[in-house]
């Protein structure tokens, strides 16, 4: 199977699938002449890691669960230990991106919008630190 045969299966860009090679997430068979020859396992780690990527896990988290998925002897509690250290980076993102939100929903309502030089936005963004 080639490569545009496995991004079509597996719902991931040719590109990204290099990419997946390139750093060793997956390594498909190669014939005499060079060319990939991919197996349904792969086409199966390929959308494993793209489904891990939606769920914003960072190449290095998607290699720890590809890890722990084809290991056996795995515990659950492993790759629940994993999950919830990318649960508490995306709960503290979220509480950074609801307080720039706020504060920049309050910059907006104070800013006239008007022919007037005076602006709260630029302000606020020219304070020292």
């Amino acid at each position: 199977m080639n490569i545009g045969e496995v991004s079509e299966r597996a719902g991931l860009p040719a590109k990204t699938i290099r990419y997946y090679e390139d750093i060793g997430l997956v390594r498909p068979l190669r014939s005499d002449n060079g060319y990939r020859a991919f197996r349904d396992s792969d086409i199966h780690k390929i959308a494993f890691l793209g489904r891990a990527r939606t769920f914003g896990f960072s190449i290095e988290d998607c290699r720890t669960l590809l890890d722990l998925y084809e290991d056996e002897t795995r515990e659950s509690a492993q790759v629940k230990a994993v999950a919830q250290e990318h649960l508490a980076a995306v709960d503290e993102k979220i509480a950074q991106l609801k307080s720039m939100r706020e504060t920049l929903a309050h910059l907006v309502d104070a800013c006239q919008g008007d022919h007037r030089p005076d602006c709260p936005i630029l302000k606020d963004l020219a304070k020292d630190p």
